[in-house]
């Protein structure tokens, strides 16, 4: 299996797909009626309608110990996956749903939600690597320092009741974070070539979500070394290519051409993130030309995201894509839109929230990947994000 792994990694989940069919206990709820994009007009009082539904279902669902999903698996399609895998998964939705919930309008149940998952958050024990190569502790990492720093910066948690709690698990998951970002700068969550304590694989969509968090932290107190910060930073930018498309790890030499997952049909989630992440961190050749260009492919080769959707088996669908790419993808459209001057982003978010709406479910959530739970939570809490970003006077949150 290392072997497999060091040649082509992102392929790990393939084996035991033939057990895909029993991932879901239970049948989803019905989808919401689906018409045609350019028929899909969805204005910003029916987003804020939308995001309170799903608000709604992260309330509902949250159990009574502040988390969400499970964190074992509920799947046979990943059994090959160590048992600490399935608490890391739970652990970054979960921090997913507590940045959605702390985006949205307070009400005394979302408040009570978030400072349940919050008390969760904290309390829970540290996730840790699961075996030689898999590293998926380090998805724990990235979006668990995202909600510490997004929690220590925000006026309700600022209390003595919460202030020590979460500068220590913050902390906590720096040191994570620290211990986990491999030679090249980037983080990953699979072993590499060579197994070692500090992993030797990243991707650049695992290391892009994380740099304006890194930024925007290192005023807390944290220990926050600029040097990581920066390695991170020029790892992205090694991995964009002439093309316009976004590496999915920084080798020598690209993918070869054609359809493989660096082409930029390939790329179209990456691109968004990537370039969000790099003008955060400053970086001036990130233009708003380049990020144009960027959303201009995600629009026009979006069908490749839309038949990825769903599909059980990862990267089966055209140019490498997975199924969850598709949520992921447009969590960051939106953050990147909102890059762009004011004037812009109305139309941009506009088509951005028609491939929203067109595949939330009729309870209020939503979901690309549909072998673990952990990704039902994840997938409102991105969808919520998302809509979020292009909604006037709402809270960022990422």
């Amino acid at each position: 299996m290392r072997a497999a792994l060091a040649e082509n990694p992102e392929a790990v989940m393939i084996p035991f797909v033939f057990a895909a069919s029993l991932a879901l206990a239970q049948d989803p709820p019905a989808a919401v009626s689906e018409p045609q994009p350019a028929q899909l007009v969805v204005g910003v009082d029916e987003v804020r309608t939308r995001v309170g539904q799903a608000a709604g279902w992260l309330v509902a669902n949250q159990h009574p110990n502040g988390a969400w999903g499970a964190g074992a698996a509920d799947s046979v399609q990943f059994l090959m996956f160590s048992v600490e895998t399935f608490y890391a998964f739970q652990y970054a939705a979960n921090s997913l749903a507590f940045l959605a919930l702390l985006s949205v309008d307070a009400t005394p149940e979302r408040s009570a939600a978030l400072e349940r998952s919050l008390e969760w958050l904290t309390s829970s024990r540290m996730p840790k690597r699961g075996s030689d190569w898999d590293v998926d502790c380090s998805w724990a990492a990235l979006y668990g320092f995202q909600a510490m720093a997004a929690a220590a910066r925000e006026p309700a948690f600022s209390d003595v009741r919460w202030k020590a709690r979460v500068d220590a698990r913050g902390k906590e998951l720096y040191a994570l974070l620290e211990h986990n970002q491999e030679p090249l700068g980037g983080w990953g969550y699979y072993e590499g070539p060579a197994v070692s304590q500090r992993p030797t694989w990243s991707t650049s969509f695992a290391t892009a979500c994380v740099v304006p968090a890194l930024v925007a932290a290192r005023d807390l107190g944290w220990g926050v070394d600029p040097a990581l910060t920066a390695r991170a930073q020029r790892y992205l930018e090694q991995c964009r290519l002439p093309s316009g498309a976004v590496m999915y790890d920084l080798r020598p030499i690209p993918r070869r051409p054609g359809e493989s997952i660096d082409n930029v049909k390939g790329s179209l989630g990456r691109m968004q993130v990537a370039h969000w992440a790099l003008r955060r961190a400053g970086c001036k050749t990130v233009t708003d030309d380049v990020i144009r260009e960027g959303l201009t492919s995600f629009f026009e080769h979006h069908e490749f995201l839309d038949v990825a959707r769903m599909r059980p088996i990862p990267h089966e669908a055209y140019y490498a894509n997975a199924a969850y790419f598709y949520m992921f993808a447009h969590c960051y459209a939106g953050q990147v839109i909102n890059e762009l001057p004011e004037a812009e982003r109305g139309a941009w978010h506009k088509k951005l929230r028609a491939h929203l709406a067109k595949i939330q479910w009729s309870d209020g959530s939503s979901i690309d990947f549909p072998n673990m739970s952990c990704m039902q939570t994840a997938g409102t809490a991105f969808s919520i994000l998302a809509f979020q970003a292009g909604v006037p006077g709402a809270k960022v949150r990422l």
